[in-house]
């Protein structure tokens, strides 16, 4: 017999839809109700709501909402095809799901809502954005209900995510996982967890990691209590419940960590350059893109982290706003479609590639997350001796780095069942070039057997390392045919016209330093 779980909630986001998703493919035989919460307001309620948030915040209520305005307004044709990598986390897939019922309703605490509840029978409720709720609710499930709540209790109860930790100078931020009580957010502890605050951390990097955090935080909590072991541990004595901040406070910790963060003046060269990149996108969309040939970009990046500044990272932040771009002006392709494409079609939009290249662990725990949300599509190419191991890469050694964690062979089966490409990056990160002949042809086999027996690979695709000119010759690369791979992506830049080279694969590397316009300009193929 199937096993009822229902679901409240006002804000039908990824998150939330990503939590429904990824319980319903741990536990066999679940049911599930999503009770969306979505007052009607009128005109009047409206115009009061706006007058009380003048009165509030004051004049930045105004370019606040002018602001939410224009990025709703620009957000609306954003949306991907259906069927693209991370679709099953769309709304319209979990309605399509047979054991879905999404009802949205003007009144979570109405008397529809509860006959709909009282109906559904549930062994579990699970409180994802939700409002607060009422013990007429919350009570119905016969086990309790789950609040998912990004933040650590007792000590940070209330909203928003990691805003008042920065406030407050913390070293650390907390997720927990809560039975819901009359009051809010002191309920027993199912389970909870504490995240480092990164050197360079901003305040929506640490909620994006929230995010994925909190889904896999309720999937454990959830879990366990739908097998009978619920855990309930109660909260220490203490703690302190923090408001939704006034637009003032928004502004001072904005300030704060800019000074905290602050990057390098933008200077006369970077600001022309900004300039130029907009100038340069403007023209490629007013239709300048019919006097170029028709190009691929293939964009190359290492790391997704807050834990440094270098040539080889972006920020978490940075890369969640680089895939919204992409996935707004661009046309993401994978790697597949690249390599299938004998002559690069005109296209009104920007053809776009994403590659990762060495194996970092931030590549599962923040890039795919950040892909999948945006539905846009990665190869990612792994050291494969280096997989699974606390061994450094050249490059990190000679930086002096210590230890930076890289992904498990378990990670990457998770990444290619979601949909991404895994390829060849040798099995210690040699260069080709440089080494004798034998040590290239063993790396070459031993890395396109262990992507073969680890992942069930058949067509394998080579990243050569460094991806310098100086690093890949003739002869190093016929190996690369030899040994069978389907392809060879370089790294020295470039865009691929006209057509595309499967054993040339031009790349153009990105890294923190890349602005928004920047990286618009750089997937126009034309720097």
């Amino acid at each position: 017999m199937s096993t009822g779980v229902v679901v409240f909630t006002s804000n039908l986001t990824h998150a939330v839809r990503k939590n429904v998703v990824e319980i319903d493919k741990a536990v066999p035989d679940l049911r599930w109700l999503v009770l969306h919460h979505v007052p009607p307001r009128t005109l009047a309620q409206l115009l009061r709501n706006q007058w009380r948030n003048l009165r509030r915040n004051g004049w930045r209520w105004i370019p606040y909402q002018l602001s939410d305005l224009w990025e709703r307004w620009r957000a609306r044709d954003a949306a991907p095809a259906a069927g693209s990598l991370g679709s099953e986390y769309t709304a319209a897939a979990l309605a399509g799901r047979g054991n879905v019922e999404l009802m949205r309703v003007d009144d979570i605490h109405g008397e529809a809502a509860l006959r709909a509840v009282a109906r559904f029978v549930p062994r579990l409720g699970l409180s994802l954005a939700a409002p607060i709720l009422r013990p007429t609710l919350f009570r119905v499930p016969t086990l309790g209900t789950l609040n998912l709540h990004k933040g650590k209790v007792p000590d940070y109860r209330g909203m928003p995510p990691a805003f008042w930790e920065l406030w407050n100078d913390e070293t650390t931020i907390g997720c927990t996982v809560h039975w819901v009580d009359e009051k809010l957010d002191t309920g027993d502890i199912a389970a909870q967890v504490t995240l480092e605050r990164e050197p360079h951390a901003t305040l929506r990097g640490l909620q994006l990691r929230l995010d994925e955090v909190g889904v896999a935080l309720m999937k454990d909590a959830a879990v366990r209590a739908l097998r009978g072991d619920p855990a309930r541990v109660p909260q220490p004595p203490g703690g302190r419940t923090y408001r939704k901040p006034r637009l003032v406070e928004v502004s001072a910790l904005q300030r704060k960590l800019h000074r905290q963060l602050a990057a390098p003046p933008l200077g006369m060269r970077g600001v022309l350059k900004r300039e130029v990149g907009r100038a340069a996108f403007a023209l490629w969309r007013g239709g300048g893109r019919r006097a170029l040939a028709p190009r691929i970009t293939v964009l190359l990046y290492h790391r997704v982290s807050d834990g440094a500044r270098d040539n080889l990272t972006v920020g978490i932040e940075q890369f969640d706003r680089q895939m919204a771009l992409l996935r707004r002006h661009c046309e993401p392709l994978s790697l597949e479609e690249v390599l299938a494409t004998e002559r690069v079609p005109r296209s009104r939009k920007p053809l776009v590639c994403v590659t990762f290249d060495d194996g970092y662990l931030d590549n599962y725990e923040h890039a795919a997350p950040i892909l999948l949300k945006h539905q846009v599509p990665a190869a990612f190419f792994v050291s494969t001796g280096i997989v699974g191991t606390n061994q450094r890469f050249p490059h990190d050694v000679r930086r002096g780095n210590s230890a930076i964690p890289v992904m498990q062979w378990d990670q990457l089966r998770e990444m290619k069942r979601s949909g991404f490409t895994i390829g060849s990056h040798s099995v210690s990160h040699i260069d080709c070039a440089g080494e004798p002949e034998s040590v290239v042809w063993s790396e070459l086999l031993q890395s396109r057997d262990d992507l073969r027996r680890e992942l069930g690979l058949d067509d394998v695709v080579f990243g050569y390392p460094y991806g310098g000119r100086q690093h890949m010759n003739p002869q190093r690369l016929e190996l690369v045919r030899k040994a069978g791979y389907s392809a060879c992506l370089s790294a020295y830049g470039g865009s691929n016209v006209g057509t595309v080279d499967r054993f040339n694969v031009k790349r153009l590397g990105i890294h923190w330093q890349f602005s928004d316009q920047d990286l618009l300009f750089a997937c126009l193929g034309v720097r």
